[in-house]
């Protein structure tokens, strides 16, 4: 039996949303987008972050954040440099090569948006998203 309620919606709609991102991204020459080390840069701004945060704010483990980071350097999407604030700790930063990916991504999401929206409809899509972020940014509990 299928599971019938809202989260199985909702996973599912981000299941179809993500296929599209990553194939556009692949199309424009970011195939690692679609590898789990692609999920670390939506965190990474434009100044970079500790690498232990970044860890903290992927919900990953240090090791794994440790492992992803280095390929990532390796491909040249990122770089680590010391971090101005604490001589011990590295920042994570985007490369220009990193640098473009993301500006990629950003044109792909709202290409996808507008086909969702044309979809939907203007109504529809924006009474969507309103209620979605509403739910995001609900109080606990």
């Amino acid at each position: 039996m299928v599971p019938d309620h809202i989260g199985w919606t909702l996973w599912r709609a981000n299941l179809a949303w993500r296929k599209d991102f990553v194939a556009a991204m692949a199309a424009a020459g970011h195939g690692w987008f679609a590898q789990a080390r692609g999920n670390l840069l939506v965190h990474i701004g434009p100044d970079g972050i500790r690498q232990g945060d970044l860890a903290e704010r992927a919900g990953l483990t240090k090791q794994a954040v440790q492992q992803f980071v280095d390929e990532l350097v390796k491909d040249g999407i990122v770089m680590r440099t010391p971090d101005e604030a604490d001589a011990r700790a590295r920042r994570v930063r985007l490369t220009p090569r990193g640098e473009v990916a993301m500006r990629d991504a950003d044109r792909i999401k709202l290409q996808i948006e507008a086909r969702w929206r044309e979809h939907l409809g203007d109504d529809a899509f924006s009474s969507l998203e309103t209620l979605l972020r509403r739910l995001i940014d609900r109080p606990p509990g």
